[in-house]
């Protein structure tokens, strides 16, 4: 006998990234959606068989981005502005979950991100593959809205 009504999960090839008003849907992939509160460890006096564990800071994991190389060069320039010091731009941005008509059903929101380290594409003559661009974002934070 049912129980109620059956959900599907989404899946996880339809997603937008949104960097300060920027929208790209071309994405090949985003990864790096990862927060950890650091433990300090500590052993009170008498309690020599248990040590408690206290929550430090929270540490945010660099969200990583990977597309398929185009014309489209805004994302390096804003690498490159900071290789060369002459930008200190932070931008917030979001990652933005579609269903299958194209719905947003969920976002992650990330706040104060730089470009942290930019790979440019492997070439191979005997490969077949697209041409991908990668870029790493460090951050102070991201959280599901």
């Amino acid at each position: 006998m049912p129980t109620g009504q059956r959900v599907d999960p989404y899946g996880s090839f339809n997603f937008l990234v949104e960097i300060d008003g920027i929208t790209r849907a071309a994405f090949h992939e985003a990864s790096g959606f990862e927060s950890a509160i650091d433990i300090i460890e500590h052993r009170e006096g008498g309690e020599n068989t248990t040590l408690r564990k206290i929550p430090a800071i929270t540490k945010y994991t660099n969200i990583t981005l990977k597309w398929g190389v185009t014309d489209d060069r805004e994302l390096y320039e804003w690498h490159r502005q900071w290789v060369k010091g002459a930008s200190n731009t932070r931008k917030n941005g979001s990652i933005i979950l579609l269903d299958r008509q194209g719905n947003e059903k969920m976002r992650w929101n990330f706040y104060n991100a730089w470009p942290a380290k930019w790979t440019g594409p492997s070439f191979s003559a005997e490969g077949t593959e697209i041409a991908i661009e990668t870029l790493e974002l460090a951050h102070e934070g991201i959280e599901r809205a």
